[in-house]
């Protein structure tokens, strides 16, 4: 797919992305002198980590395996980066008898290294979701809605069925078993564990109504509303951030704020009982490569710093650095969020952009 063509059926899928500044040009393709395609699949993976943009995008695996390491990237908050749109490298050597079957849209068996091997990266479109690939680390409901609504939408584009669509285990000849691990749900469905058969099935199911279709959603719990606010938060102006003093967000900029509860310049972005979904998208003027911005989020009563979330990095790269950080939480009673900021690097740096962008569920 081309740029253009990508944006089309992503959009048409009801996918919501966003793009990874000069995604359009980025791929191996002048570095291996191989071009990307024809495609005959879309191959999914779990990323065995966290926060794990800059490494599929920038870092790399190794010297060996070099960035981009996908086409597109989908973190816990369920909006999709679209990474490369040229070659990647993502499915290594992946089993002839799977790949014939994928390319001819049959039952995918079990892969056989006997059968020979071919390059994965050539022809097969890539996706790494994020999850520690732990089996217990939980896939959320709008990121599993947004993977089957990307694949159905790679599907649909190319006018191919559910049997294209494939996990990384059924190709690879390496002993690789992404993805794996448990759904938060889906529709009206439960929790329940991941599967490529799962996930075909759901895509077949997509595929079978029109494009802007989606699924009947299960009752939620009586206390949150049924329709969800909406904020979009940011930065009026960037600001300097000194080293080593952890430091609140104060967006000044409000786009959106469906809640009236963000005040100017305030620190706080939703207020409890409530339960949130979204994405934070920063960006960092300065900051030399391979130094480290922490990010992470913070609960409080008033002025009470109440309990410290998860780390997530932002490594400095050549000409910025940028980082999409997940946001996800059952806030309590009583109880605020707000987002921290830590430089770790010798000297000061500029935020230059902090967007914010969230569903709330307000609980009576």
């Amino acid at each position: 797919m081309t740029p253009a063509e990508w944006r089309t059926a992503l959009r048409a899928e009801g996918v919501p992305f966003t793009e990874l500044e000069g995604w359009t040009t980025r791929g191996r393709d002048q570095a291996t002198g191989k071009v990307f395609g024809p495609v005959h699949g879309s191959l999914n993976h779990h990323t065995a980590g966290r926060d794990s943009l800059q490494a599929i995008a920038y870092q790399g695996q190794s010297a060996a395996v070099p960035a981009p390491l996908s086409h597109t990237y989908l973190p816990k908050s369920g909006r999709l980066v679209l990474v490369a749109a040229g070659r990647a490298n993502h499915a290594g050597p992946a089993a002839l008898n799977s790949f014939t079957a994928i390319k001819e849209e049959t039952a995918i068996p079990t892969p056989s290294k006997a059968s020979g091997t071919v390059d994965g990266n050539d022809s097969l479109y890539g996706i790494e979701v994020e999850n520690l690939g732990d089996g217990k680390d939980t896939y959320t409901r709008a990121q599993y809605d947004t993977w089957v609504r990307y694949n159905a939408a790679i599907c649909r584009h190319h006018s191919w069925k559910s049997w294209s669509v494939a996990g990384h285990l059924e190709t690879s000849v390496e002993g690789k078993v992404d993805p794996r691990g448990p759904v938060e749900g889906y529709g009206k469905r439960g929790t329940f564990a991941f599967t490529t058969q799962r996930l075909r099935a759901d895509v077949e199911e997509r595929l079978a109504h029109p494009a802007s279709w989606s699924p009947e959603q299960h009752d939620t719990h009586q206390e949150i509303t049924v329709e969800p606010a909406y904020i979009n938060l940011g930065l009026a102006h960037g600001y300097q951030l000194a080293p080593d003093t952890w430091d609140d967000i104060a967006f000044t900029e409000e786009w959106s704020d469906d809640l009236g509860q963000h005040p100017a310049t305030s620190e706080v972005f939703v207020v409890g009982p409530a339960r949130f979904t979204g994405s934070l998208s920063l960006r960092f003027e300065h900051l030399p490569v391979g130094d480290v911005v922490q990010v992470r989020m913070s609960e409080w009563e008033g002025a009470t710093l109440k309990q410290l979330h998860p780390i997530h990095e932002v490594i400095g790269t050549a000409g910025g650095a940028y980082g999409v950080v997940p946001l996800v939480k059952r806030l309590g009673p009583g109880r605020s969020m707000r987002v921290r900021l830590l430089n770790q690097s010798a000297g000061g740096i500029e935020v230059a952009s902090a967007v914010l962008t969230a569903l709330v569920w307000k609980e009576s």
